[in-house]
């Protein structure tokens, strides 16, 4: 691996070290390979190195809980991993100490509970993740019926993808006021079979259409609420 640099990001396509396949850690190995990247994937269940082995760069049976294998892997070099550790916070943070140690800058690292979150956070854990929880909270905006995907950011800003309200159903963006209206923003307009756009004052919504919407949660929901 080549030698990390400590005053700069790494770069989009630099070596990533994933420790635990389970299900977080390894969806998120498998998508880094997608997407081009190097991954040395280190778990300590030989099954799952075993499953994993044809799929992902480099898979190695190791305990990441002990330091010194992981410099004997060559963690040190690294500038960004993820931890999908889940099964036990006392490995999640032992791991997480290590990384911090071999002072790997951009660390993401799995929390079960928000106690532990605060604790990964405070030993240098730069992004805490909270996978069950943020799923939660999303499927629970998307049962409202009319939103299709929901993002949120921080501040309680949000983007969503949703069926048109049937105000905005046969006119432009300028007729039917929406940002006047509601104060959420529609960004793009999709139309069955083509590609989404950017959304123009003259943007004509139809029934069938798709819109991604921006703004702050509270808002995005009356919105979506609208018959």
């Amino acid at each position: 691996m080549a030698e990390k640099s400590r005053s700069q990001r790494p770069s989009h396509n630099a070596p990533v070290l994933v420790i635990g396949l389970g299900r977080f850690g390894s969806a998120t190995a498998e998508q880094l390979v997608r997407q081009g990247r190097e991954v040395l994937a280190i778990e300590r269940d030989p099954a799952l190195v075993q499953k994993w082995a044809g799929t992902l760069t480099h898979v190695v049976e190791a305990d990441a809980t002990n330091i010194d294998a992981l410099r004997q892997l060559g963690a040190q070099d690294f500038a960004s991993a993820v931890v999908g550790v889940g099964t036990s916070i006392e490995s999640s943070v032992l791991i997480t100490v290590n990384l911090v140690d071999l002072e790997i800058e951009h660390l993401w690292v799995k929390a079960i509970t928000q106690s532990h979150g605060k604790i990964l956070t405070r030993i240098g854990a730069n992004h805490v993740i909270y996978p069950e929880a943020d799923a939660g909270i999303r499927t629970a905006h998307l049962v409202s019926g009319r939103m299709l995907d929901f993002i949120e950011f921080d501040d309680d800003f949000a983007i969503v993808k949703m069926n048109p309200p049937k105000e905005t159903q046969g006119f432009t963006l300028e007729e039917s006021k929406v940002r006047s209206k509601y104060g959420v923003t529609i960004v793009g307009v999709k139309s069955p079979g083509e590609d989404f756009t950017y959304a123009q004052p003259d943007t004509k919504v139809s029934s069938r259409d798709t819109l991604i919407v921006s703004g702050h949660v509270d808002l995005l929901e009356r919105f979506a609420a609208r018959p």
